[in-house]
């Protein structure tokens, strides 16, 4: 088997959606990718929800057992921001990340039919979309707005330096995903969040200890004004409040901080990432091997897609 590179430099972008909707922030995601390249970055890392927008504040107007119209409103208007995947913004999204030879993660809102998914994509450093990642846990109010993924896109994806993953703001809270990401060898543990209290650094550097990887943790800087005009926001209705204040690390595979965590604004972190602490670190410690203890714990992941709907036809 060929030994994989040990060296890269990795970027964490911390950034927020542009408040006047999807085409000021594609040009404004375009414009980090161009700037994390020519900081030498092979990857890249941008946070969840970012193309089509966090809706943090938002309630769409529910209530159990009713909705309104402004509720009716405000989805429509959030819905009309989300993207196809594939679509003209994956493309762009390709030709930046081609234009900049990196590996690129992002988090986008994603629309299919009528439904709308909180969905990682990942783009290689030619351009090409290598595969997505849905959601499967929507938190709280989130299930509101988005549907759930399935274990379809529980994908991991080929780099030079070991095998590529992203798991979703609190869907690393739930222990049988981490351990299905540890089982596909993830090497560079990327956790776009919207999750920005103090308490996701911990998590952040429990993560690289358990799954003796990098993990890159990306988690938007947003103000009010950012924040769509027209939606109702139970935070503020002050455009310079700060809605989401960031918090953005990258940690290596014993837990130790080497950028981050950054809670004053807008900002891209960059480390250089020796993966050659991945084997260092499982002399003592691998959650899918020697500490795995099989003949009395066992995972059984269902990785089929679960459509609604499927036509069958003679051919």
């Amino acid at each position: 088997m060929e030994r994989a590179m040990s060296k890269l430099i990795a970027a964490v972008v911390q950034a927020g959606t542009a408040g006047l909707g999807t085409e000021a922030t594609m040009k404004k995601v375009e414009a980090l990718i161009a700037e994390c390249s020519s900081r030498a970055a092979s990857i890249a890392v941008l946070p969840e929800a970012f193309i089509g927008g966090y809706p943090k504040g938002a309630d769409f107007h529910i209530f159990v057992g009713a909705r309104t119209p402004e509720g009716r409103d405000d989805f429509a208007t959030y819905y009309r921001e989300s993207i196809a995947v594939p679509g003209p913004e994956t493309e762009r999204l390709g030709i930046a990340a081609g234009n900049a030879n990196l590996f690129l993660i992002i988090g986008v809102v994603e629309r299919q039919a009528g439904t709308l998914y909180c969905t990682v994509l990942y783009f290689g450093p030619d351009g090409t979309l290598l595969g997505k990642h849905r959601k499967l846990m929507p938190t709280a109010l989130e299930r509101l707005c988005w549907g759930y993924g399935d274990g379809s896109t529980m994908e991991v994806v080929d780099s030079p330096w070991g095998k590529i993953g992203a798991v979703i703001c609190w869907e690393n809270y739930m222990p049988l995903l981490r351990m299905a990401m540890y089982a596909q060898d993830v090497a560079i543990y990327c956790t776009p969040t919207a999750d920005d209290r103090d308490s996701w650094v911990s998590t952040a550097r429990h993560i690289a200890m358990e799954g003796r990887c990098f993990v890159l943790s990306s988690c938007q800087f947003l103000r009010r004004k950012d924040f769509p005009a027209t939606m109702n926001n139970k935070l503020s209705n002050n455009g310079e409040d700060i809605i989401m204040r960031g918090g953005s690390v990258i940690v290596d595979p014993l837990g130790n901080v080497l950028a981050g965590p950054y809670y004053e604004g807008e900002k891209i972190l960059i480390a250089e990432l020796d993966t050659d602490q991945i084997i260092r670190g499982k002399i003592d410690f691998d959650a899918v091997g020697h500490y795995a203890r099989s003949d009395i714990f066992k995972l059984t992941v269902d990785k089929s897609a679960r459509p609604a709907v499927n036509f069958i036809s003679e051919d």
